[in-house]
């Protein structure tokens, strides 16, 4: 029974200095390359634009909007939830297309009936969460290729001439979404928000029907046998199979969301020193030019008062209006004391400032956006939050439940959260993807720090070329990952990848992560700090990192435990001028099993072991960012390792269903922070 993560770890500095190969290779010969409707780059056509002094993200020639409208209506604007019971099939021959499914007319009453948001691993997976091995490659689970989602629908028929958007918090892998029969846009990449313009083909006040096309690639030939091998795609990420669960289908929140033509897409946050610099990306989708009084408001607790300024937008038309706000009464944002407030920009109709001073305007579209007043930085070798040093004392962590997936409930979240702030833990690595827009919301409110992490895992070199030098998704997902968190004060930390192909010569690797920081920095008002989780501590794109983060298996992959304070020193002589981070460190055990510290899989063995990393990151706190466990709750792997266990790993500091903690669980707990 192996319990290990399986993963393609670098020996360390101390052992060597160069890289470690994908965890699968990238050979044809060897992998099966599969590419389903292949795109010649990444749908979205996903671009940075500088309008008025700011750099503003489109897709699908459009700026990305503003998410938070999911749990946060506007006054202003009218919205249709789409979540609960679609119609659903598979298409295992890929001939829904031909047969017309996207169509309005398409008759799907034979369909079944599943739940959006959802999983459809878990709708005919028994035992999924459980510990038994024997269910192990039954189910829907293993369904992998085309599926498909419909919906009827009727908006209001107020709706007509409005600027309407269908949101997407979710859907994986690849989707392809049809409004009455009408392609209106493809997505990749299945964590990250995205917004299409339906106007033009959705028909207020009658009958519309939306179908959703869904496609996952298959992680293996086959998911039981002693060698199955593995399928790999050049373009998609991650590339190949990995250690955490794919799950397929519309995962998270559908809504339709209309607005006035000329509207408030974004809103852009920089608040310190008392002062709130606000920018307000504004849209007009109308086919004239329009007027408006743009009304800033800082919030209230924050002591600051309404700036106005009129603005004259053509058709088609973005621009950036920026204030700068005094807040003189709002208190900071830290870890104690998560001071958060609301900001919103309004557009009038009007004659302008004097009609709306008297209460005369009329509303024709507002935004709020939450944030807070913070700094964070990376200076002379340590992590600052509010000019004073930090340890991040963290955990790793998958969104995932048995009972939901990736689709998880609110209660579902305050549960596995909440085992943060028990842990006296001040920091969680979104490994390794984007989360739900709730996650964030509950950092913020919580006082919780967040590396934010994309789904860059196990890139291998071939994939990395195709990623910068044409297809470009790893920049794709890291502009969105930036634009869409870019006012959480919870977030500290932009992650590039995890444990990607450094390769004997290390450009393509280099020029990757350069095009990837680059485009952050691009769009990121806040100028937070980049880093990555590197499988090698002596990393040789490390001069490019803010903060130099690497995974850590010593005694457990190669060499002692007791290697890793040597190698610690060893890299902070070489980047003096760097804090370091430990993205991840941990061990197995199987629950309940109990003996000897020196016996692999006892819970007394995966408890010392995080002692012993734990207390030498600690000894050097002058120049460490922090440690990361791996991993806070067990967690379901489509790979083929665990199968004893029907997939799930033991490396949480809790069992898979948040029933059971293991001894490790009390000792994190009671780990003092040396700079909380």
């Amino acid at each position: 029974m192996k319990l290990s993560r399986a993963k393609a770890l670098v020996v360390p500095l101390l052992a060597c200095m160069i890289g470690w190969p994908a965890a699968a290779s990238a050979e044809p010969s060897s992998t099966g390359i599969l590419e389903a409707d292949s795109f010649a780059k990444e749908p979205m056509d996903t671009v940075v634009k500088p309008i008025d002094g700011i750099n503003v993200v489109y897709q699908y020639g459009k700026p990305v909007p503003a998410f938070d409208t999911w749990d946060s209506p506007e006054a202003a604007r009218d919205y249709l939830s789409l979540d609960g019971m679609w119609k659903f099939a598979f298409d295992p021959q890929d001939q829904g297309l031909a047969d017309g499914w996207q169509e309005q007319n398409f008759d799907d009453s034979s369909w079944a009936s599943e739940k959006v948001p959802g999983s459809w691993d878990l709708y005919d997976t028994p035992g999924f969460g459980t510990y038994d091995g024997s269910r192990f490659g039954e189910g829907s689970a293993f369904r992998d290729g085309y599926a498909w989602y419909r919906t009827h629908l009727k908006p209001d028929a107020n709706w007509k001439n409005r600027f309407v958007k269908l949101n997407f918090l979710g859907a994986g892998y690849k989707t392809w979404v049809y409004v009455n029969g009408e392609f209106v846009g493809a997505h990749e990449g299945g964590n990250t928000p995205f917004s299409l313009d339906v106007g033009d083909r959705l028909q207020p006040g009658k009958d519309n029907v939306i179908a959703v096309r869904v496609y996952r690639r298959p992680s293996f030939d086959t998911y039981t046998g002693p060698n199955p091998k593995p399928i790999r795609s050049q373009t998609e990420l991650p590339p190949g199979p990995v250690d955490y669960w794919p799950y397929a289908g519309i995962t998270r929140s559908v809504y339709l969301e209309a607005s006035s033509q000329v509207t408030v897409s974004k809103l852009l946050t920089v608040a310190k020193d008392h002062r709130l610099r606000l920018a307000a990306v504004l849209y007009n989708h109308g086919e004239k030019e329009e007027s408006r009084l743009v009304a800033a408001d800082p919030g209230e607790g924050t002591g600051g008062g309404i700036q106005n300024r009129e603005v004259t937008i053509g058709p088609g038309e973005a621009k950036v209006v920026s204030f700068d706000l005094p807040i003189p009464e709002a208190q900071p944002w830290d870890t104690a004391t998560p001071n958060v407030y609301e900001a919103s920009v309004a557009l009038y109709k009007g004659n302008g400032e004097g009609q709306l001073q008297n209460g005369h305007g009329s509303v024709d579209d507002r935004l709020s956006v939450r944030y807070g007043m913070r700094t964070i930085e990376a200076a002379n070798g340590k992590l600052m939050l509010n000019g004073r040093q930090i340890f991040l004392k963290g955990v790793n962590w998958h969104e995932e439940t048995a009972a939901s997936g990736r689709s998880m409930t609110k209660e579902e979240y305050d549960a596995e959260l909440g085992l943060v702030t028990d842990l006296k833990a001040n920091f969680i690595r979104n490994s390794v993807y984007n989360r739900h827009p709730y996650v964030y919301e509950y950092a913020d409110k919580h006082g919780l720090l967040v590396m934010d992490d994309l789904d860059n895992m196990w890139v291998d070199t071939a994939s990395i070329q195709t990623q910068t030098e044409t297809y470009g998704l790893s920049r794709a997902l890291a502009l969105t990952m930036a634009w869409n968190q870019a006012n959480d004060p919870s977030v500290i930390l932009w992650s590039l990848q995890n444990e990607s192909t450094i390769g004997s010569d290390p450009t393509a690797y280099r020029n990757w992560l350069a095009d990837m920081k680059q485009a952050v920095k691009s769009v990121d008002l806040q100028n937070r700090p980049v880093t990555w989780a590197s499988s090698s501590s002596w990393d040789p794109a490390f001069d490019l990192a803010d903060v130099i983060g690497f995974n850590e298996y010593f005694g457990y992959f190669y060499m002692k435990d007791s290697d890793l304070g040597p190698t610690l020193d060893a890299v902070h002589r070489q980047y003096p001028d760097k804090p370091i981070l430990i993205t991840e460190n941990g061990t197995w055990s199987i629950y309940g099993t109990h003996g000897s510290a020196d016996t692999a899989g006892t819970e007394e063995w995966q408890a010392n072991k995080f002692k012993l990393h734990w207390d030498q990151a600690v000894a050097r706190k002058d120049f460490m960012a922090g440690y990361t466990f791996w991993n806070l709750k067990d967690y379901k792997e489509r790979d083929n390792y665990n199968q004893s266990l029907n997939g799930i790993s033991g490396m949480g500091l809790v069992t898979f269903d948040n029933e059971a903690r293991r001894l490790v669980y009390y000792d994190f707990r009671d780990a003092v922070n040396p700079n909380p």
